[in-house]
């Protein structure tokens, strides 16, 4: 279950037309996996048009780049979203993650075909199947992927049970 600010969030993001696929452990715990996440990741597609509809959310929710030591509250750029890295934010709704590309070099084109589209709260997403996310858990192999692959392979399978 999404927290109210996690749903707002990602409702802002829909609201604002902008195409991405909900990665990381929100994925997993819209797709029903026992696990707990702290901020929204999502892979955006880096057209132009998106960046622009990206960065006007932002804007609404009053993004800003974190961790910052000097308390600058610098918000992103679109040049920072075009790019491949990750852009780690704080919003007003909570902690968004936008993430350029994952681990393979895989952005929004790569990933499309390993996405489930589901409707949450009133909300239509595209998120990352269960297969793909545990491959790319395991892939980024930080301790605290590591420890959520097996709660992702067994939710997996138990779907695979009921059909």
């Amino acid at each position: 279950m999404l927290s109210i600010e996690f749903r707002k969030l990602l409702e802002a993001l829909c609201k604002g037309g902008t195409e991405f696929i909900v990665v990381g452990g929100c994925a997993a715990v819209l797709q029903e996996v026992p696990i707990a996440t702290f901020d929204v990741d999502i892979v955006h597609r880096r057209t132009p048009e998106n960046i622009e509809r990206l960065m006007t959310v932002l804007g609404e929710l009053d993004a800003y780049f974190w961790p910052d030591l000097a308390r600058r509250k610098l918000p992103p750029r679109a040049s920072d979203l075009a790019g491949r890295g990750h852009v780690l934010l704080t919003t007003r709704l909570g902690r968004l993650d936008v993430l350029c590309e994952l681990t393979g070099e895989r952005g929004y084109a790569e990933l499309l075909p390993h996405t489930a589209e589901l409707d949450a709260d009133e909300l239509h997403l595209r998120v990352l199947d269960l297969p793909m996310l545990a491959r790319v858990k395991a892939e980024a192999g930080r301790p605290k992927d590591l420890l959520a692959v097996p709660m992702i392979i067994a939710a997996y399978e138990e779907r695979k049970k009921r059909g």
